[in-house]
């Protein structure tokens, strides 16, 4: 048999990267939901894919985000929280605007006909003590939150230098110690949940998933797929099996994006994305059984996993 991956997609909205890159046409709440989501059911369709949507709720509160999930929920996938406003600093939030975000976005998403969610993933891979206890309390069997690299400082460095006025700005995507995160899954002590990260180049600990590729990619397709192969290779023989994040971007051209200029990957035309998505996918699938991440979860939860502090994720 072979061993389990995941594939999930967090379906970040343009509103929420302009707002994020503090550029105040977020406030307008543009909208790419509508070209991205028919084209990465598509990829997961001819791939035969089952995955989990990370869903942002006040997306999932207008017309074309609860199509979206009407959608996704009809072809399968399992949808899962990304909080209310998909703010990436939930580490600054009350223990109170924490549970909003949870709650809210849960009502929202269920409200647009999803069953209730039961896995969650922070924004910007933001993961305290504070939520891990809102998911436990909220029935949750799985986080997904933690992105264990050293490359936060550099990747901050790199959106800040073009960002406008943004709140959070100063700590994003967290320091060089999240390195030392597990690269498999495990449990949080005395909390009981799962948490699957979101897996990285074992050993090197440099991201796999859909912008950094892309971003090799324009300097040389052969690049990108030859960083790939080594990624999973190195999966097979640390036996780490791989959890793979996607984003809308993976399929969207600069032009169906606009004001995102400044993210990796997008000067890639839209339907070569959607060629190296697919190359990507059937990589993973050729050597991995390939389900989504609760599927994931559930597939190891009856396994010995390790246990961290969750005082060790802020």
């Amino acid at each position: 048999m072979k061993p389990v991956a995941s594939v999930s997609l967090d379906l970040d909205n343009l509103w929420a990267y302009l707002r994020t890159h503090g550029d105040p046409r977020w406030e307008s709440r543009p909208s790419f939901l509508p070209s991205a989501v028919p084209r990465l059911l598509d990829v997961f369709g001819e791939q035969r894919l089952t995955t989990t949507v990370f869903v942002v709720g006040a997306d999932a509160e207008r017309d074309d985000g609860a199509e979206a999930v009407a959608a996704i929920v009809a072809a399968g996938h399992e949808i899962a929280n990304h909080s209310f406003w998909h703010q990436p600093w939930l580490h600054r939030f009350s223990d109170e605007e924490v549970e909003k975000e949870v709650m809210r976005a849960e009502e929202a998403i269920m409200a647009a006909g999803a069953p209730r969610p039961v896995g969650f993933r922070g924004p910007g891979y933001s993961v305290t003590p504070a939520l891990l206890d809102v998911l436990r309390r909220r029935g949750y069997r799985y986080d997904a939150s933690v992105l264990p690299t050293w490359i936060g400082p550099l990747a901050r460095a790199y959106h800040n230098r073009s960002a406008g006025s943004t709140d959070g700005g100063e700590d994003l995507f967290g320091g060089f110690g999240k390195v030392r995160a597990p690269n498999t899954a495990y449990r949080w002590r005395d909390n009981g949940l799962v948490e699957l990260p979101v897996t990285t180049m074992p050993l090197l600990r440099v991201p796999i998933h859909g912008a950094y590729l892309l971003q090799l990619h324009q300097i040389s397709p052969r690049l990108a797929r030859g960083y790939f192969r080594t990624a999973l290779r190195l999966c097979l023989a640390r036996k780490v099996s791989p959890s793979l994040l996607l984003h809308p971007t993976d399929v969207l051209s600069g032009a169906e994006a606009p004001g995102m200029e400044f993210f990796p990957g997008m000067a890639v035309p839209g339907a070569r994305k959607v060629e190296l998505l697919g190359w990507v996918l059937s990589l993973l699938r050729k050597h991995f059984d390939v389900v989504g991440t609760g599927e994931h979860v559930e597939r190891i939860a009856g396994s010995p996993l390790r246990e961290r502090d969750p005082v060790a994720c802020g």
